[in-house]
């Protein structure tokens, strides 16, 4: 599988990239944070670093580590524009359940620890 960016997602993304061309593309990952167990993070990296998976999309390159890769793979990064608000929104089938503010989630491993 992969992670992938949704059309507006990849365009925003492509924006960054150019602001920054020094940058290797998307980092992407997962914390321990928030009331559910795992946290969103996502900014550009500077570098693929050993063990990290590279997925590359239209001339983008997405990076994941190791250990936030069993938690995203398969997730859809997208961007979403509403009034003055705009934001990358996840849909990741791994995700079971979220909080409240969508801020963080779990998956069935969390649940059955």
């Amino acid at each position: 599988m992969a992670v992938t960016l949704a059309p507006a997602a990849l365009e925003r993304v492509q924006s960054y990239l150019a602001a920054e061309p020094g940058k290797a593309g998307l980092r992407f990952g997962v914390k321990r944070t928030g009331c559910s167990g795992w946290g969103y993070v996502i900014g550009l990296a500077d570098d693929v670093e050993a063990g990290d998976s590279a997925f590359k999309q239209d001339g983008v390159t997405i990076v994941v580590d190791v250990d936030s890769l069993p938690l995203v793979d398969g997730t859809e990064i997208d961007f979403l524009k509403s009034g003055l608000n705009e934001q990358f929104v996840f849909r990741n089938p791994k995700a079971q359940g979220e909080c409240g503010c969508g801020e963080s989630f779990t998956t069935d491993a969390d649940k059955a620890a």
